[in-house]
């Protein structure tokens, strides 16, 4: 049985409900020279409670130096050793697996028993469900690898991860999820269905050191339209502590992350505060022919409310030529929000904008048509997820549109007073 979707990120919808028949699963277990480490986890994968027959293990090697052994019936592939390349050798890993959800463990990260079996039944039931496990941690030191992972761990245990324990607590389980939550989607202990991993993509191989990847990978699916969630009962432990406990997870690593990530991910409180990256959070398209002075206070007020926006219109006026922010559209517009103009605004109380920007498309809504008190439109917007998954579907059912009355947004008349405006005099009458 299949729910084809959740609205928004409620992937409650199906609580209680267990996928019948279970779909094949294929377990990426990434590995680089830890052949101890590797031994316990193919151990704890071989004692999962998921069918056998539906249980493919593919072991993906980052170029260890000698031989990797791996028991009969589990896959072996390799890649050489040009550095630290997790995102590629995840990707390879799914390139020789079969299954229709994929898992990823890192080899240092060894499942209970139920790990297969919870993690993969949202993505089972919800082919845009991307979820993330449990992350415990132990000291294994000395514990032969055989030895059941539950047991093992008994009185070793060390301290989990307090940032996410918290996050998941205050978010329910990623059940309010929004545009940061990436950051809870841990690569070590996470699963999807191969559909929405093909659709959207791998890993981006050009991440080559650690961290980042798995982190970049989440942003790209939820603004795909993913689902995220954490499953709690899919619990795998890490041999040693949390990477912030770890030798060498000093600052110059975690800023190296950062600033790696915030060109690729441009939402408040993860791309700069003020310089602009490579894409606009927020794209408005004004079409048709107007004035001048009705484009130059449309823009004006756009980027005083949102600096780092683009504005896309038919034809860029000399006065405008100058603000690279303002283009000529040329093929489909992407980004995570667009708002389609049908006649130039003023943007006169930037606050109710520009929290409805943020928020669009990380609960149930996903797009918003603005009117004027007259029910006449000031256009839409549009939040990515919304317009993929109604691409995915041929159908807007994964979101909710809804009409409001714009706050603060005014429609331009064709002859605004542009000196008032600048001058910063002047009442709506002077634009509207």
């Amino acid at each position: 049985m299949t729910t084809p979707w959740a609205v928004g990120n409620a992937w409650d919808a199906v609580d209680g409900v267990v996928p019948d028949p279970l779909p094949p699963v294929s377990v990426i277990v990434s590995h680089y020279d830890q052949p101890g480490e590797l031994a316990r986890t193919l151990h704890a994968l071989a004692a999962q409670d998921y069918p056998r027959e539906l249980l493919e293990i593919v072991v993906a090697d980052d170029g260890s130096p000698g031989e990797v052994e791996v028991p009969e019936g589990v896959v072996l592939v390799r890649q050489e050793d040009r550095g630290f390349r997790l995102a590629a050798v995840r990707n390879l890993g799914v390139r020789a697996s079969s299954g229709d959800v994929l898992c990823f463990l890192d080899a240092d990260t060894s499942p209970e028993p139920g790990y297969v079996r919870a993690l993969t039944r949202l993505p089972a039931l919800l082919p845009e469900a991307v979820v993330v496990g449990r992350r415990r941690h132990a000291d294994f030191t000395g514990i032969a690898p055989e030895a059941p992972v539950v047991e093992a761990a008994v009185g070793r245990e060390l301290a989990e991860p307090a940032w996410l324990a918290e996050e998941y607590a205050r978010s329910r389980g990623l059940l309010d999820a929004d545009d940061r939550s990436y950051r809870f989607v841990i690569g070590a202990v996470m699963g999807c269905s191969r559909r929405l991993f093909d659709e959207v993509g791998g890993f981006d191989e050009t991440f080559t050191s650690y961290g980042g990847e798995d982190w970049e990978w989440a942003h790209r699916m939820w603004q795909a339209g993913a689902v995220l969630a954490h499953v709690p009962d899919a619990v795998a432990w890490h041999d040693g502590p949390e990477w912030a406990d770890r030798d060498g997870s000093g600052m110059d690593r975690a800023n190296a992350q950062t600033l790696r990530l915030q060109s690729s991910i441009p939402v408040p409180g993860s791309s700069p505060r003020a310089l602009w990256s490579g894409s606009a959070d927020l794209v408005a398209r004004l079409r048709g022919e107007h004035s001048t002075a009705a484009l130059f206070v449309a823009a004006d007020s756009l980027f005083a409310a949102f600096p780092r926006a683009r504005l896309f219109v038919d034809d860029v006026p000399a006065e405008l030529a100058e603000d690279p922010r303002v283009a000529v559209a040329s093929g489909d517009i992407d980004a995570r929000v667009v708002w389609e103009m049908p006649r130039p605004v003023v943007v006169l109380d930037a606050a109710w904008i520009q929290d409805l920007v943020h928020g669009l498309g990380a609960g149930r809504v996903g797009s918003v048509e603005l009117v004027t008190e007259d029910g006449s439109s000031l256009g839409s917007l549009h939040s990515r997820r919304a317009t993929h998954r109604a691409a995915r579907w041929g159908t807007e059912h994964g979101f909710e549109s809804v009409r409001m009355p714009a706050e603060g947004i005014h429609a331009l008349r064709a002859d605004p007073r542009v000196e008032a405006w600048v001058g910063g005099w002047g009442g709506v009458e002077s634009f509207c």
